[in-house]
């Protein structure tokens, strides 16, 4: 069953998708709090797009999907500073959610079923070669494990590494099928020259 769970949430001007990373610099009490019990716990956070408000100061409201976050790694370089790597791991929608005393947000989720690993299609096969190059260049900042042979891993890179609209990142976050986004991409890049135009 899908029960609803609680889930502490970190609302950002940035997309996290599933299998993605995420570099943070924690220094909010209200954020330092939420990381030190995840660590403490072994537990995650959830990352929302910013639907309004900012990211420090009052409480943000949040796009209604997001994505679990889990902490990889951390260091405190220097005092009252987290340096955090996060890892992108299930999707969610908001049921609801509330701000706690600390200003903290909390929210009341649902986990999103996710199809099972499908191959890259034929005809979206063009995409991995530019991938690859831009993986292998990124090299630490885009950590493995790396899964080509996968839709939805390729697109959800993709997504994360084009430039494109926060929003429409957003939108492609929301996507139930990898394959739809697979080609919405693949007509982005085809546009923008990034690959061969078929005649």
């Amino acid at each position: 069953m899908n029960e609803p769970v609680r889930l502490p949430l970190f609302p950002l001007k940035t997309v996290l998708l599933p299998g993605g990373v995420l570099p943070l610099r924690v220094f909010e009490p209200r954020y330092m709090d939420m990381v030190t019990r995840c660590m403490r716990e072994s537990t995650s956070f959830g990352v929302c797009l910013i639907a309004a408000g900012e990211e420090v100061g009052e409480a943000a409201v949040p796009h209604p999907v997001g994505t679990e976050a889990r902490i990889e790694q951390w260091d405190m370089a220097q005092a009252g500073v987290l340096n955090l790597l996060a890892r992108g791991g299930a999707r969610f929608r908001i049921e609801d959610h509330e701000v706690e005393r600390d200003g903290l947000l909390v929210a009341s989720v649902r986990w999103l079923e996710e199809p099972p690993a499908q191959p890259v299609p034929d005809a979206q096969a063009d995409m991995l070669p530019l991938l690859r190059t831009v993986v292998a260049e990124l090299g630490e900042r885009l950590p493995p494990p790396h899964h080509f042979e996968d839709a939805g891993w390729v697109g959800a890179r993709y997504t994360e590494l084009l430039p494109i609209p926060l929003l429409a990142k957003q939108k492609l976050l929301e996507l139930d099928d990898p394959l739809s986004r697979l080609e919405i991409l693949q007509q982005f890049l085809r546009e923008h020259g990034l690959l061969p135009n078929l005649a």
